[in-house]
C-alpha cells in the first residue's frame, strides 16, 4: 500500500490495493477523481456480498458441521482474483480505470469473507468441534493460497498461448 506524497503527485491510495509507482493503478486516483472509484468499489461490494449470502442460504452448514458454503466462496473468489489480477495487471496489460477497484476490491472483496472464516472457526472451537475447527481454518488458508496461485498461473498460461505465433 502506498500513501503520502510520491512521484505520482500528492495522491493518497484509497484503494489498499493500488501501487501508485504502477501507472495504470495511477490512473485510478488521477486529479484527485477519488468518488468515482469509492462508488465502484462500494457497488462491486453490494453484488459481492449478496451473492456470498445467496451461497450461504443456498448451502447452509448445519450447527457443529464444516461450514462448505463459505469455504467454497473464500477458495473461488481467491481463484477468481488470480485471475482478475493477471489479468489486468500483468503483461502490459492495463483495464479501464474502474474495472479493477469494481471487480478486485468490491465484487470479489466483498464475496470472500475472512469476517465470516473466523466467525465459524471460533462458533466450532466454542462447541467443542476442535478437529472440524482445525481442518477448515487450515483447509481455507491451503485452499486459498492455491486458488490464487492456480487461478493466476492457468490464466498467464491461457495468455501465453493466445499470444504465441
Amino acid at each position: 500500500m502506498t500513501s503520502g506524497a510520491d512521484a505520482a503527485g500528492d495522491a493518497e491510495a484509497i484503494d489498499p490495493d493500488v501501487d501508485l509507482h504502477v501507472p495504470a493503478q495511477r490512473a485510478e486516483t488521477a486529479g484527485g477523481h477519488k468518488w468515482p472509484v469509492l462508488a465502484a468499489i462500494s457497488a462491486g461490494g453490494a453484488v459481492g456480498a449478496c451473492a456470498r449470502y445467496g451461497a450461504t442460504l443456498l448451502w447452509p452448514a448445519p450447527e457443529g458441521t464444516f461450514p462448505w458454503a463459505v469455504f467454497w466462496v473464500n477458495v473461488t473468489g481467491c481463484a477468481l482474483i488470480g485471475v482478475l489480477m493477471a489479468l489486468v495487471s500483468e503483461g502490459g496489460r492495463t483495464a479501464p480505470a474502474l474495472v479493477r477497484p469494481f471487480l478486485g476490491v468490491g465484487v470479489l472483496g466483498g464475496f470472500t469473507t475472512f469476517s465470516t472464516y473466523a466467525l465459524d472457526f471460533s462458533d466450532l472451537l466454542e462447541r467443542e468441534e476442535a478437529g472440524v475447527a482445525l481442518a477448515y481454518a487450515g483447509g481455507t488458508l491451503a485452499g486459498a493460497m492455491g486458488a490464487v496461485w492456480l487461478g493466476a498461473s492457468a490464466t498467464r498460461a491461457a495468455l501465453n498461448r493466445t499470444a504465441a505465433p
